[in-house]
């Protein structure tokens, strides 16, 4: 599996703050005690099993640190590893190596993390039709970084953020309300239709919303903390509504109340 090339952008300028926040002016304690011209091989080594992803970030990580750097993925990105698996090697100076060490560890591990758990949702809906997805609740300027892992564990990537797709929630219709009696998640719909041709998707509380919003033909409908009997019978009623009044059947997500125990049901 290979990377998703949108996410490289973000990436590149994220590994550049790396760099200037933990190296900087360079590695001081490395750059006294080790020989500058020293070469070494090294190893990162599982302690756990999990999910590969990361390994083309560290590899372009250190390209940008020492282009003489040479970084060998041994496990492909997407597949599962064992306690005790070496994941990727590389080789180079000594000094370079260990001035990129803790930060390609940190990525690698927050990557690998984070494509395991995903996968283990992947796991739990097997058999299926229904697809996880990913958040922006993610930590400010590592969103690339933790989409990508998402894909890479078998995830499917949301929106990147506020700019890309319209995503209206009861927040926006509250405060819309303040100075709009008729504001309802309808009008939100109908008002974001005039005035964009991105995917449009709305959040509804309740089955009497969901059926009002299905006229207004949005892309998604966002199930907010509904509990299953309440979800399985907004999927039969969107059916049932959008073929029998012609009307563009939107994706059903649910969010909130989701864990490993609840996901499959």
């Amino acid at each position: 599996m290979t990377a998703k090339k949108e996410f490289w952008h973000d990436i590149d300028e994220l590994l550049k703050l790396a760099i200037a926040e933990d190296i900087a002016t360079g590695d001081i304690t490395s750059k006294l005690i080790i020989p500058k011209d020293l070469k070494c091989k090294a190893a990162f080594v599982a302690r756990q099993p999990g999910v590969m992803a990361g390994n083309g970030v560290i590899s372009h990580f250190y390209e940008m640190l020492d282009s003489n750097i040479k970084v060998t993925g041994i496990v492909d990105e997407g597949h599962h590893f064992t306690e005790g698996r070496v994941l990727a090697e590389i080789e180079g100076n000594a000094i370079s190596i260990l001035s990129g060490e803790r930060t390609a560890l940190n990525i690698l591990q927050r990557m690998c993390g984070v494509a395991t758990i995903t996968n283990t949702y992947v796991k739990a809906i097997e058999g299926t039709k229904a697809k996880i997805y990913d958040t922006r609740k993610t930590a400010p300027g590592l969103r690339a970084l933790d989409k990508l892992a998402v894909y890479l564990g078998g995830g499917v990537n949301h929106r990147k953020g506020l700019y890309d797709m319209v995503l209206i929630k009861d927040n926006h219709i509250a405060l819309a309300g303040r100075e709009n009696a008729i504001a309802n998640v309808s009008w939100a719909v109908r008002k974001a239709k005039e005035g964009t041709n991105l995917r449009i998707e709305v959040e509804v509380d309740n089955l009497e919303q969901l059926k009002e919003v299905l006229n207004e033909e949005p892309d998604f409908v966002l199930l907010d903390n509904m509990d299953s009997d309440s979800l399985r019978e907004a999927v039969v009623m969107t059916s049932k509504y959008c073929e029998e009044n012609s009307l563009k059947h939107p994706f059903l997500e649910a969010s909130g109340n989701v864990s490993l125990g609840t996901v499959r049901k």
